[in-house]
C-alpha cells in the first residue's frame, strides 16, 4: 500500500501555472491564424465570382451563335438551359450590359 502511494506522489504533473502559458500561446496562435482564414475566404469567393463571370461570357458566345443575336439579358441565358444560375456562389447578382458582365453591389 505503501508502495502504490508513493508512486503516485511521486509522479509529476502540470501546474495550473503551466496550463495556463500553454492556453496563452494557444490563444495567439489562434489571433494570427483567423484573420488569415477569413482573408482567404474572401479571396476564394471572389475568385469564384471571376470564373462564373468567364462562364457566363463563353455562354453569351455560345448563345449569339446559335441564335444569331446577342441575349437581352443574363436570364436569357438561363431560360435557354446555357447555365443553371446567373449569380455567383456567394450570392451576388450579376447583369448583362453590352459585352460587359458586372457584378451587382
Amino acid at each position: 500500500m505503501k508502495k502504490i502511494i508513493r508512486t503516485l506522489k511521486s509522479e509529476s504533473a502540470f501546474t495550473l501555472i503551466e496550463m495556463m502559458i500553454v492556453l496563452v500561446i494557444i490563444s495567439i496562435l489562434l489571433l494570427i491564424v483567423l484573420p488569415n482564414l477569413t482573408k482567404n475566404q474572401e479571396m476564394a469567393s471572389n475568385k469564384g465570382c471571376d470564373a462564373t463571370i468567364e462562364l457566363l461570357k463563353t455562354q453569351v458566345v455560345a448563345y449569339e451563335i446559335e441564335h444569331n443575336k446577342r441575349p437581352t439579358s443574363l436570364n436569357d441565358l438561363q431560360t435557354e438551359n446555357y447555365v443553371k444560375s446567373v449569380t455567383c456562389p456567394d450570392g451576388t447578382s450579376l447583369t448583362l450590359n453590352g459585352d460587359e458582365i458586372t457584378r451587382d453591389e
